[in-house]
């Protein structure tokens, strides 16, 4: 790389809300108009911001990778940073931003269903277009379902919380308390991840007194019939694979899958069903791909036929040492020589959910985990906020830094964005300089 070349870099990184703004005009550009038409759950008599404004800070809270609403308040108030918010927004600009205790106020009251619409316009957006096509799994869309804990602590925030007993019957015992979130994303290939339906896991009084194990399983197959209700009413004709770890190798997921007509891959471990286990190993002969992949059509699992999977990875470890791991899924694909890769492929892809989704915005791209309130409607505002804005951040990370050979740290991203807010602007047309196989956006 030249010094020319490095010099560009360095002036294209000044302003990076400036590009992630761009990409999202150009990827998303209804964003803030929907953000205008979400119905406004407040008295018109007493509103000093508008819908637009309330969840355009909210949104660059989340861009800017900011934890709590305190934060927020104390990083916006700032003269320039409230400027170009108001700038980004379209909207007329006021001397301040919304207070995060006023934003709070107005989540409480606003219907999810509102955030939810935006969610699902997003993966209509971006499954329409041609540029993620090659994501496609035999021409069917893969859907990426897991669960995970949120907050976590020894008060109970709200009524909605799981409880969890630690030392049960001894001296020690105590209890904590949590929330969690059963999650579904659209895998769009390149590590991006869209969020197509989000359903909180909620407190049931039913499994309270039971084990740890028992009430995890219970209260997420319970979301999971929800949330599978949720995706195939607001994607009723698409044609997908829904892919989820062992805990749903059941009768009543595979049933799901089937009556929605939707193909579905899922993580195999013997130990949570070991009859599909001794069946498969029963048979004299097994298929075979070269000699990593094992097969097997219609193995009997309770009244379905399934197909099983078993694939052995071999890496090369930095002492030298070779690392053998063995994976296996069943599925409703029939499974041939010519696919049965694409399928391995496909089934490692749900590992996808966990890094680019879970794991990005507790660590890396903001903190999903952090109560932003107390209440539980809120909560649920916050959570689906989060994930159209992380969206978009995706986007700008791929077809923008990684485009343009622009390398950063994880965990500096948000912080740069963040940092850039209250930056004057400067235009990238006065940047003459083209970087290295990439254009100015």
């Amino acid at each position: 790389m030249s010094r020319e070349q490095e010099r560009a870099r360095k002036k294209l990184e000044q302003n990076p809300i400036v590009e992630c703004n761009k990409i999202q005009q150009k990827y998303y550009p209804a964003l803030f108009s929907m953000f205008a038409e979400v119905k406004d759950p407040r008295n018109q008599s007493y509103i000093d911001y508008s819908v637009k404004t309330m969840l355009g800070t909210l949104y660059y809270k989340c861009i800017g990778g900011i934890s709590s609403m305190q934060e927020m308040t104390r990083k916006f108030n700032d003269d320039k940073v409230v400027e170009n918010l108001y700038s980004f927004l379209g909207d007329t600009k006021k001397e301040y931003l919304p207070h995060g205790v006023t934003v709070n106020e107005f989540l409480e009251r606003l219907d999810s269903e509102e955030l939810e619409e935006i969610q699902k316009d997003i993966a209509y957006t971006m499954i329409r277009r041609k540029t993620f096509d090659c994501a496609r799994v035999m021409k069917k869309w893969q859907i990426l379902i897991d669960g995970t804990e949120l907050d976590e602590g020894y008060q109970k925030k709200n009524d909605s919380y799981l409880s969890r007993c630690y030392h049960r019957g001894e001296s020690n015992e105590f209890v904590k308390y949590h929330r969690s979130v059963l999650e579904a994303k659209l895998y769009l290939g390149n590590n991006l991840v869209c969020s197509v339906a989000s359903e909180p896991i909620q407190n049931s009084e039913e499994y309270v007194n039971e084990s740890e194990e028992k009430v995890k399983q219970d209260c997420e197959s319970k979301a999971f019939a929800r949330l599978a209700e949720k995706i195939k009413k607001r994607f009723p004709r698409l044609p997908i694979i829904i892919t989820v770890d062992g805990l749903y190798v059941s009768q009543k997921a595979i049933q799901t899958c089937v009556d929605y007509g939707w193909d579905y891959i899922i993580r195999y471990k013997e130990g949570s069903a070991p009859s599909i286990a001794k069946e498969y190993q029963a048979l004299p002969e097994k298929e075979k791909v070269g000699s990593e992949i094992e097969y097997q059509n219609q193995i009997m699992f309770q009244k379905f036929d399934v197909n099983l999977i078993y694939y052995t990875e071999k890496k090369i470890q930095a002492n030298g040492e070779e690392k053998t791991t063995e994976f296996a899924w069943i599925t409703s694909i029939k499974i041939t020589k010519n696919n049965a890769r694409k399928i391995v492929e496909a089934g490692r892809n749900r590992w996808k959910i966990e890094n680019q989704g879970f794991n990005r915005q507790k660590h890396w791209q903001g903190n999903i985990e952090h109560a932003c309130s107390w209440n539980e409607q809120a909560q649920k505002n916050h959570y689906l906020m989060e994930q159209i804005a992380d969206f978009i951040k995706q986007l700008y990370e791929y077809f923008y830094l990684k485009k343009n050979e622009i390398k950063k740290l994880q965990k500096n991203i948000s912080s740069e964005l963040l940092a850039s807010f209250g930056r004057q602007l400067t235009k990238p047309e006065d940047i003459k300089v083209k970087l290295h196989r990439a254009e100015l956006n």
